[in-house]
């Protein structure tokens, strides 16, 4: 059955099967635009204001992050459909059984995981590197961007794994998406819809075609981050 599903996934590949492809590009651009929103707007500031201030609570706050780490999607899903449905807080927005429902509730599932791999990543930067810089007449904000660029090796892990976790997700676009055909329907949604209807090779083909997308994504994030080391060596 497995052999069979790759040759499946190859022949819908090579094909360019027009409905495969356009759930696959659906699924990524979800994805993309949930991991980008979370580390750009929430999890890099963010983490980067927490790790470098003191205020009351704050191991109580890195831990809660921590804890969050396995939130299960289901749960995430729930509390999306309570704040979008029709009778929600921001059901007037009108995301309910939409695309933007679901990168809503794929950028509430992955937030905690990359604030908490940021705040990790800088954590491990030398203590004397902010200090000096400080020391030297830098301002706050240059002090943070320092930080950040020595860190960044463990920030990028940060946004591969939130990647990771948004595009395999499958609980949260159930629920808020409705797997629509067309609209909202995305890689694991369609094989949890095959699987259902017994067609499991085909089910089994969408799986591989997900897992070397997610490969091929991660691949080429982590690259950039191997060439870049290889050539700061030659320095």
């Amino acid at each position: 059955m497995i052999w069979d599903a790759f040759v499946e996934a190859l022949r819908l590949i090579w094909n360019l099967d027009h409905e495969v492809m356009e759930i696959a590009w659906r699924s990524l651009r979800i994805a993309a635009t949930s991991s980008a929103i979370s580390f750009l707007l929430i999890a890099l500031p963010l983490g980067t204001l927490i790790h470098f201030n003191r205020f009351p609570g704050k191991p109580l706050v890195i831990s809660t992050i921590q804890t969050l780490f396995a939130m299960p999607a289901v749960v995430v899903g729930l509390l999306t459909y309570d704040l979008l449905s029709n009778k929600g807080a921001f059901g007037e927005l009108g995301w309910y059984l939409t695309p933007d429902a679901i990168v809503f509730g794929q950028t509430l599932l992955i937030t905690p995981v990359m604030l908490g791999l940021v705040i990790s990543a800088l954590n491990g930067v030398d203590k004397s590197i902010p200090e000096t810089a400080t020391t030297m007449g830098a301002s706050r904000l240059q002090t943070y961007l320092i930080s950040i660029r020595e860190a960044r090796f463990g920030i990028l892990t940060a946004l591969v794994m939130g990647f990771g976790r948004a595009i395999s997700e499958v609980g949260i676009s159930i629920m808020v998406g409705g797997n629509i055909r067309g609209y909202t329907r995305t890689l694991t949604t369609t094989i949890t819809l095959e699987t259902q209807m017994g067609e499991l090779e085909l089910a089994h083909a969408l799986g591989i075609i997900l897992i070397l997308l997610a490969f091929v994504i991660n691949l080429s994030l982590l690259s950039l981050q191997y060439r870049e080391s290889k050539w700061l060596s030659w320095i």
